[in-house]
């Protein structure tokens, strides 16, 4: 398939394959006529690149996914340099959360302090009154 039709059934741009293909992650071969022309395989490279970038991958983490695929695996994730990709970004957002997990907890205290502080002032607004 030429490039028009790949970025159609992968659901990108021409643009963006041309970027892939920069970055060495995707891999056409050239018609007598100097057409890229791309087969089976590099739709299935295209979408694993577009699952891994939807989920916050950058190109770097994915190229061992990419090189997993090449080498004939039905899936990018079962070769140990994938899995070393995957088990280092599990523990990135493992560490990100429990960073969020502590301004959560802060914000909650702040906020309960406020609303305590409020309903303190308002009392003694009321009791100055009667």
């Amino acid at each position: 398939m030429r490039i028009g039709e790949l970025a159609e059934r992968a659901g990108t741009s021409t643009r963006t394959l041309r970027y892939y293909e920069s970055q060495g992650l995707v891999c056409p071969r050239r018609s007598a006529n100097g057409y890229r022309v791309y087969d089976e395989a590099e739709l299935r490279v295209v979408h694993e690149i577009r699952a891994l970038l939807a989920v916050g991958f950058g190109l770097d983490d994915i190229r061992p996914f990419v090189a997993c695929l090449r080498a004939g695996n039905s899936s990018g994730d079962v070769c140990p340099d994938s899995v070393a990709v995957l088990r280092r970004r599990l523990a990135e957002v493992d560490d990100y959360l429990d960073r969020l997990g502590a301004v959560r907890h802060q914000l909650h205290d702040q906020l309960a302090r406020a609303i305590a502080h409020r309903e303190e002032t308002c009392l003694r607004t009321r009791s100055r009154a009667d």
